[in-house]
This record gives structure tokens, sequence and C-alpha cells, in this order.
């Protein structure tokens, strides 16, 4: 019956082609045709005869086409029909159809609860169940993304309770399973070398993305802290997918920048992961993206901003330091264009090229870069540190006045900390030493009663030189740097020799300065480091080593900053209290700055609160009433009794005054007070 009903159906079909097809023509209307042109023009047929008999021969060429492609159609038929041909499905396929296909399937709380069972059991994990359950986690995204609430897949989510339920599932019992369905741990392979990860990446990439547009839709902090905790268990397969990681990275680097401070650090724990398991072909893109990022949010500091920006900035540190091939290219690239800024604004002199130069984004560069060369000063870097030296001692030079002040010390500050972790002597007491060549002695013009900081400020106003504040606030980061600076080199073989001028300087500005308070501590400085070169130039008399031996030299520097030197445990001392201050400053909680130090009082008990000589108990509130005028201590015969406090005589002589007049005749009653008459006036008196 099949081998007879294809041909029938494949003639009818032929049938229905030629009919509807205009370009092939009838063998028969085509033969009348033919006869009319012989009888009506004989010339024209014998033409056609003798040059294309083929036209004329058009029925025999259309039966032979026809004969062909029903021989043609019936070997198809043939070949389609044959015994054996056709397969049956198994019933594996059929079960797989079965737990798959899940058509308008509600999710249930008991469901859920079902798949939780089978993803914590301690047997084989199901794919069948990892598929049902990201399926029910699809579900809830497209509950979530859709207009009216209401998911259009495989599987219904229909409340806030089964909604919750599905996301808590795949937060918390999702990673272990699918680590586990592949045998991560157990085999300590990647995931994608696995045996099993073809089954379960199409659904595992469908998942990753759904998890990217709930996190890119997200804003509350504490739900993002959880997704990004369960991210971060799932770095390792986000790795798998560079498109995926790309999308996650662009969205944790924007995490990174501008969340709060938990989220900030999550974020940062994911970005690290993510690249150190893509290193080769994510970790080139993600430094340009960070460092970017960084720099567009550095540009305004506040000690609201402070913080994050140093986060970020200690955390691209350790993202640099992961290949410091990689690094220096971009170091290199970063500290010539920050050089360049810093050229345009020598040669040319404008506001403009200047106003390049002297920002937070300059400054904070300049920051991150000497924090990452301290960190690692190692061949790769170490040659960049000079170039970082120059950039950053010429940017003190630009504009060298007192209005920029602030910026002079940050940029101390950078040098000070290259210097110590690097070993590597920096002349920074110079820059320092210029400051006091400011005539302290003037004085001020306004009076402000807040202190000026420094750690928010590159360039001070002209109001703000007038105050008092002003001076103050120089003196104290002056001899901060100072004392660091000098108690940094205070173990070095040449200290006597390098601190000489900074004496002449400080001895100088002791002799001209006249405000008592700048002075002393500048004198306890100078004395300090006049002790220091002492100790110093005592133990190189003692020591035989040569000054043109260099390892002999940083041996004897190493033994020397083991031991100690006086002016680096005066520093120790004073720098332990500063930082609690400041600590104390910027809390304003003396529990979170530290233990602060306590005066003890001495309990005082009661017998030593009563007199040598009472022997009652103390009455603090004696009564002012006429029954209790003796007082609750007897008086020896030889001392006078003691007199009650003048308040208390007032208050007697007035109550004795109301008395006496309340028991008086009418008529002297007025006589009693006349300090107290007053005369009626009337008008017929004038």
């Amino acid at each position: 019956m099949k081998k007879a009903t294809v041909p029938i159906k494949s003639q009818s079909m032929q049938v229905q082609d030629s009919s509807d097809s205009d370009e092939e023509p009838n063998p028969e209307s085509h033969k009348k045709s033919l006869e009319k042109l012989k009888k009506t023009d004989p010339d024209f047929y014998n033409f056609l005869e003798e040059n294309d008999e083929n036209l004329l021969n058009f029925e025999a060429a259309s039966d032979d086409q026809e004969s062909d492609r029903q021989s043609d159609s019936n070997e198809d038929d043939e070949k389609i029909h044959t015994p054996g041909a056709l397969q049956a499905d198994s019933d594996d396929s059929d079960f797989e159809n079965d737990n798959y296909k899940l058509d308008n399937t509600k999710v249930t709380l008991k469901m859920v609860s079902e798949w939780q069972a089978e993803l914590q059991s301690e047997g084989k994990i199901k794919l069948s169940t990892l598929i049902t359950v990201i399926k029910a986690f699809n579900a809830a995204m497209l509950r979530v993304s859709s207009d009216d609430g209401t998911s259009q897949g495989e599987m219904k989510v229909e409340g806030s309770s089964v909604f919750n339920a599905v996301i808590q599932l795949c937060v918390v019992n999702l990673p272990g399973a699918v680590k586990k369905y592949l045998g991560v741990e157990q085999s300590g392979k990647e995931p994608q070398k696995c045996k099993h990860f073809s089954k379960i990446r199409g659904p595992l990439m469908s998942y990753l993305v759904d998890l990217m547009k709930l996190l890119l839709s997200i804003s509350s902090e504490n739900i993002l802290g959880v997704l990004l905790k369960h991210l971060h268990q799932m770095c390792t397969f986000i790795a798998c997918f560079p498109r995926i990681a790309k999308m996650a990275l662009r969205k944790l680097i924007l995490l990174w920048s501008t969340s709060e401070e938990t989220v900030r650090v999550l974020a940062f724990l994911c970005i690290l992961r993510i690249t150190r398991n893509q290193q080769a072909l994510l970790l080139d893109p993600v430094l340009k993206v960070m460092y970017m990022t960084y720099v567009k949010n550095c540009k305004f500091v506040s000690p609201s901003t402070w913080p994050g920006i140093n986060f970020m900035r200690r955390s691209l540190v350790e993202m640099y330091s992961l290949d410091l091939d990689v690094a220096y290219r971009h170091v290199f690239l970063y500290i010539r264009q920050l050089a360049i800024h810093l050229r345009n604004a020598i040669v040319v002199q404008k506001i403009e090229n200047r106003q390049a130069v002297y920002n937070w984004q300059f400054v904070n560069s300049l920051r991150l870069w000497g924090d990452l060369l301290a960190v690692n000063n190692r061949p790769p870097l170490h040659p960049l540190i000079y170039p970082l030296v120059m950039v950053t001692i010429n940017t003190i030079k630009l504009v060298p006045t007192h209005q920029y002040y602030p910026l002079r010390f940050h940029c101390v500050e950078i040098l000070m900390n290259l210097s110590k972790e690097t070993e590597t002597f920096i002349p920074v007491l110079p820059f320092l030493t210029e400051i006091l060549a400011y005539d302290f002695n003037k004085k001020h013009k306004k009076v402000s009663m807040k202190p000026l900081d420094f750690s928010c400020i590159l360039r001070l106003a002209k109001s703000q030189l007038m105050e008092n504040g002003f001076k103050d606030a120089v003196i104290d980061k002056l001899y901060a740097l100072m004392l660091e600076y000098t108690a940094n080199e205070s173990h070095t073989f040449a200290f006597p020799d390098t601190i000489l001028l900074a004496v002449i300087q400080l001895k100088q500005f002791l002799k001209s300065c006249s405000v008592a308070n700048y002075t002393k501590r500048f004198r306890q400085l100078l004395e300090k480091i006049e002790e220091n070169a002492r100790f110093i130039e005592q133990e190189r008399i003692k020591s035989t080593v040569a000054l043109d031996d260099e390892s002999s030299i940083m041996a004897w520097e190493t033994s020397m900053k083991a031991k100690g030197t006086p002016l680096k445990l005066f520093f120790e001392n004073w720098n332990r209290i500063n930082q609690l201050q400041k600590r104390k400053k910027v809390t304003n909680n003396d529990e979170i700055a530290g233990q602060m130090p306590v005066i003890k009082r001495r309990k005082i008990t009661e017998q030593q609160v009563q007199r040598p000589e009472s022997k009652g108990p103390l009455v603090l509130f004696p009564s002012d009433s006429e029954d209790d005028e003796r007082p609750n201590f007897e008086a020896d015969e030889d001392e006078e009794p003691p007199r009650a406090p003048k308040v208390k005589k007032q208050k007697k002589k007035k109550t004795q005054r109301k008395i006496a007049k309340r028991n008086s005749p009418p008529e002297e009653r007025d006589t009693i007070d006349k300090g107290d008459i007053v005369q009626d006036l009337s008008v017929g008196d004038w």
C-alpha cells in the first residue's frame, strides 16, 4: 500500500507544479500551433525545418523527459521504502523527553523541597534534576522580566514564596551539585575538561545568563551581597564562557567602583577569581578598564570618598601584581602619559596645562604607581622607579608657592613611601625645609575655630592663607613628615651627612621664628636628629667597614635597623599616639579608636565624706523649717557652732516677718515693712 500511494502523490505534485509554472508549455497546444503555422506560412515552416529540428520534434523530447522523471521518482521511492531503513526511538530518549519537556508545569513548594533533597543527597546527581532546577530558575527570571508578572516558558513560577524558594535553592545548593555532577573536586580538573561537561554546557550557560540579568536588575545592597557570594562560587564555570565572563566583569567593575563597602569587596573577589581562571585572555583588558574606572572615580576627593579611593588603589595594585610583564606595559604607558602632561605644563605656561597636572586624577595616578612599585620592587618594574620619581619631583617644582603646600605634602608622601619600601635614597628633605622659609611670625587676619585638614585638599584659597589655622596645620604636617623621613633614614651609614643641611636650616628657623609653640616642637626634633647623628657616628667609629664595599655597608645598615636607633624609637612612640588621635577624629568613637588612657579615681567612702567631728550620718539636704533649726551635728564647747548659710538666714527672716505681720493688729500691719509702702495718687491732689 505504501509503494502504491507514494508515486501517485509524486505524480500529482508534478502535475500541479507544471500547471502552476508559466515557463513550461503544453505539448498538444504547441503541436496545433505548428500545424497552423505550416498552413499559413509554409516558407517560415520550411526555414524552421532546415535550421531548428528540435523545435519541431518537441513532442518526442517531452515524452522522453516525462518518462525519465517517472523513472527517477520510482527509484527514489524504492530507496526510501526499503525494509530496515527506519529505526525506532530508544526508551532512554523517551524518558528524557518526559523529564525535560515540562510544558506549562506550575512550580510548587513541594516540588522545590523534592529538588532540594535530590541536590543534597549523597548519591549521584541526576542530569535531569539539574536541568529541571535551571528551567525553574529561568521561569522565575521570566516572571520578573515580563510585564504582567507571569512566566511564559515551559514552567510557571507564581507567588513570592515560590519565587524566593527557587532563588534560594539555586543560590545555596546549585554550585555544589554541579561540581559534584562534573566531579571537579575529585578529579581536580577544570570544568570544561570534565567528562560530562558537554551534557550540561547548554543549561549551565542559560543559567549564567539569567544570573547576570538578575544581577543587573538588583539595587539592594543586602541582596547584591548574597548574589555576589553565589557568583563567587560560580566563577570557575563563568570562566568557561568568554562572552558571559566579559559581561560579568563589566557589571562587577561597576559595583567595585561605586557600591557600598561590602559589595565592593565581594565584587573585587569575583573579578580576581574570574581573571585568574582566564588570565591570558582577560587580564590585559580587565587592567585597562579597571584603571580607567579608577581615574574616573577619583576626580573628586572628600572624607566620604577617600576610603573608596584607597580601596580601589590597593585592589588595583593586587591585580597588577598577577603578571608583572603585562603590568610593565601598562605602567610604562601611563607614566609616559603623566610625563607628557607635565612637559606641556612646563613648556606652555597656561592655566589649562597647569590644571591638567594639578588635579586629583594626576596625583592619585602618581600614588597608584608609587604603591605598585613599592610592593613589586623586582626586575620587570624596578627600572620604572626613576621616571616616576622625576615626574613627582617636577610636579612639586611646577608651581612652588605656599598655595600649593597641600599638593607638595601629597607628593612628598609618595616619595617617602617609595624610598622606604624600595630602600632607595630619594632627596626629600629639601622640599620640606624649603617651607621653613615662610614667614610664620606674620599675624593672621582671620580667626578660624576649625583646623585645616590637608588630606583632601590640593590648593589653598587666599582666604584660608589669612587664617590662623593655616600656619598651625603647616607646622603640624611639616613636623610629622620630617620626623618620619629622618626616622626611616636613621639607620643608614650616611645619616649624619644627609641631614647636615636640614640641621642648618632648622637652626636658622629657630632663630628667626618667635612663636613659642612652633619653636618648641622643632627644637625637640632638632635634638632628636642630632642625638641620632651622634649615635651613628659612634657606631661607625667602632666598625671597620670600607666605604667602597657596598655589601658590607648594606649588612651594617641591616644590623643597625634590627638593633634600633634612638630616633626610630621616638618616632614609633609618637606615631602610635598620633594614629590613635586620627582614628578618634575620624570615627568620633573612643571604642573604635582604641583604648585611650583613663584616669583611675579612688572611690570615696561614706566615712571619708563625713567630717572628722561628725558622729551622725551626713545629711546632704537639710530642712529649712523652724523645727529643724538645730543642726544634725554637735559642736564642741571650745569651738564656735557652725554658721548656717546666708540663704538660710534670708529665708528665716522672711518667715518671721510673715508670722509677725499675721499676728499684729490691722493698723500696724502696714508699718511693718515701710520699704514696701506704695501710696495711691488721685487726679484731685494736683
